[in-house]
């Protein structure tokens, strides 16, 4: 008979239980968001909006994610020049992913879809993602940091930006050990499974960091960053809400670093709740507040599925078989490293 150790060690958490506790965060945060809520004036609210504003909000929130293929294109300029136009189709394919399917597999399947496009190395293109989330976390971090002083936030809220900028340091230090000391990075990687997968991801890192676009791109990733504060910021206005441009900017720290739990697809759930507690800090009410995030949720939601069902379609591919196919890729890469390791 094994030994509680070995049994502890040995086991593997049922591949449901993430999404489950993704959905029920979701399902808690619309009860939440939506309890009571009276949607006739909201309604109203929203018809009666200023319409040019809503319209610039909508262009910014388009626009962002073309910035998101240009740093993308930028940051895998060492390894190969990708067509921008490729870029852009990946990068909604992935976007569309995440609105459908749970987990963010976007991310993967992006990675995937850009590496069958321009033939880099899938452990290449994955990693060059992980950086840019790395780029993102860093800014949102030094942002929450900047903000927290100033406001009375929630507890809990402080509390969880805490521990993900203790996660975020700890992996900024781990891939820095690979990008700046790639001779070195296997002593700080153990032979499992899961640690051959994380090695075989950050191959790619080496060059890329090695690059003057690993600076640009982290330059860049402070504009693609800004740039999402813009819907913000115009949806406000046309609600007629006195929401300075400082405080979009909060509403947007707060919504993003709350939205880094899973989630159902889409954050749905966590996107209302984390816009109407950022909202909350500037004393505007609930029901005008879940109101405006009703709307927000739409503006951002609409142009992921129309430009995404556009992108998905150019692939060939369903999106359940492009995420089959980036899943077999990753632990086709896994297997490879392990046993590469193993070998030695």
């Amino acid at each position: 008979m094994s030994s509680l150790p070995g049994r502890l060690l040995n086991f593997k958490t049922p591949p449901w239980v993430l999404p489950a506790f993704g959905y029920a965060i979701s399902l808690a945060s619309l009860v939440w968001v939506y309890w009571g809520f009276d949607w006739k004036p909201e309604l109203l609210r929203f018809i009666r909006s200023d319409w040019r504003w809503v319209t610039v909000a909508l262009i910014a929130d388009v626009a962002v994610y073309f910035i998101q293929a240009w740093r993308w294109r930028v940051l895998l300029s060492p390894v190969k020049r990708v067509s921008y136009l490729r870029s852009v189709q990946a990068v909604y394919v992935g976007l569309f992913a995440n609105e459908v399917l749970p987990l963010r597999s976007g991310e993967l399947i992006r990675s995937y879809v850009l590496g069958r496009w321009t033939e880099i190395p899938f452990s290449v293109t994955l990693s060059s993602a992980v950086l840019e989330r790395l780029f993102d976390g860093i800014w949102l971090a030094v942002g929450f940091l900047v903000i927290s002083p100033f406001l009375d936030l929630p507890g809990y809220l402080i509390n969880v930006a805490y521990i993900l900028c203790g996660l975020l340091l700890a992996v900024a230090a781990m891939l820095g050990v690979v990008m700046f000391g790639k001779h070195h990075a296997h002593a700080a990687v153990s032979s499992s499974r899961w640690s051959a997968t994380l090695w075989h991801v950050v191959e790619g890192l080496h060059q890329m960091g090695n690059s003057p676009s690993f600076y640009i791109s982290a330059i860049a990733s402070l504009f693609y960053l800004g740039m999402q504060i813009a819907p913000i910021y115009a949806l406000a206005r046309g609600y007629e809400l006195d929401l300075p441009l400082g405080a979009a900017a909060v509403v947007l720290v707060v919504l993003r670093l709350g939205t880094v739990l899973p989630q159902a697809p889409g954050n749905v759930g966590g996107f209302q709740f984390f816009t109407v507690v950022g909202l909350g800090l500037f004393g505007i009410d609930k029901a005008i507040a879940t109101g405006f995030a009703t709307a927000a949720f739409m503006i951002v939601t609409v142009p992921l599925w129309l430009g995404g069902l556009i992108a998905v379609a150019v692939t060939g591919l369903k999106i359940r078989d492009l995420q089959a196919h980036a899943q077999s890729n990753l632990r086709n890469t896994a297997k490879d490293v392990a046993g590469a390791g193993s070998s030695r």
